[in-house]
């Protein structure tokens, strides 16, 4: 297949462009290069430089594209940035995305597969998070893209556009090529790296008195490559669907300073916090549905060896991807 993929500069796009290629299908990265990188774009895919705000730029894209489907990962995802500027959540994330459907309209594509987020779900009544769960977000960055999923339901039913929509939460790990490199970094596995590569002095830990067993948060840790191959399974789905994403168990934040301190040989320094508002105590998606409609099984389900391929990554990229 010919697969225009949105955000392929970015951290789980670059992987599934790269993917996407080994696979034998041909890809054009459309992106604005904001949060992603020239450099994390296999240059085997083709890069358009353009922004789905501008209606023009990705029209003339999908013409000159005209791929079979759409696999969509051009987002903000930071929740704390959400809370303090909705505007840009809301215009990136659901009026960029009207942009994009508008143009896979006008060129005909009826495929799209949609980067989605258990964030829509909130704070959850019980774990692991099924698709059958109430999605009540608690920030604009999960109502952005709940909201975006509704968009979807409607192009499904008025132009006969059939999505997948995946949900999870946190990607981890990298292929040998591409890594996590944000150039403002919040997630828990690449700071703690950087404390490892002496980067930064410490990594700080919000909430030690939570009811899990050594009192920090535990939240579910999928490899890129796991959520690579679920986009491409995504691909040959005839009907719309949504599936959440999960490893079927979850780690502590304890547990991931200690992982990176055995694959390191490091110690981690570390300062304790208060609580965050808002964080629940365990986060962690079922994928029970994709597993048994897709056969999707995730391969990394040791964290070590996640954070074994995200530490091998970092060592040999300590500037990331040096822009």
């Amino acid at each position: 297949m010919n697969i225009l993929v949105t955000g392929g500069a970015g951290y789980i796009g670059s992987t599934c462009v790269e993917q996407l290629l080994e696979a034998g299908h041909g890809v054009t990265v459309f992106d604005n290069l904001t949060e992603g990188h020239r450099k994390a774009v296999d240059p085997r895919a083709k890069l358009i430089i353009g922004d789905l705000q501008n209606r023009a730029e990705i029209e003339a894209a999908m013409q000159d594209a005209h791929p079979d489907a759409v696999m969509h990962f051009a987002a903000n995802a930071l929740v704390g940035e959400s809370m303090q500027n909705p505007s840009k959540y809301f215009r990136n994330n659901v009026s960029a995305g009207v942009n994009l459907l508008d143009a896979m309209v006008s060129v005909g594509v009826k495929k799209f597969v949609f980067s989605s987020t258990c964030a829509t779900f909130g704070i959850p009544d019980r774990v692991p998070i099924d698709e059958t769960l109430p999605q009540l977000p608690i920030n604009p960055y999960g109502e952005s893209k709940l909201m975006f999923e509704k968009v979807l339901r409607w192009y499904d039913e008025i132009h006969s556009l059939r999505y997948v929509a995946l949900r999870y939460f946190n990607a981890a790990g990298a292929t040998e090529k591409y890594g996590e490199d944000h150039r403002i970094e919040t997630h828990l596995i690449p700071n703690v790296v950087k404390v490892a590569l002496d980067q930064k002095s410490h990594v700080e830990i919000y909430g030690t008195d939570y009811e899990t067993p050594d009192g920090t948060c535990i939240r579910d840790y999928i490899h890129v490559l796991d959520l690579a191959q679920a986009h491409m399974l995504a691909l040959g789905v005839e009907q719309s669907a949504r599936y959440n994403l999960g490893t079927g168990g979850g780690t502590s934040v304890r547990e991931i300073v200690a992982a990176c301190e055995k694959v390191s040989g490091k110690k981690i320094a570390v300062i304790e916090k208060p609580r965050r508002p808002g964080d629940p105590a365990r986060l962690i998606a079922g994928s029970d549905k994709i597993q048994r409609e897709l056969g999707w099984k995730p391969k990394y389900q040791a964290i070590d060896k996640i954070i074994e391929s995200a530490w091998s990554w970092h060592v040999r990229n300590p500037n990331g991807y040096g822009d």
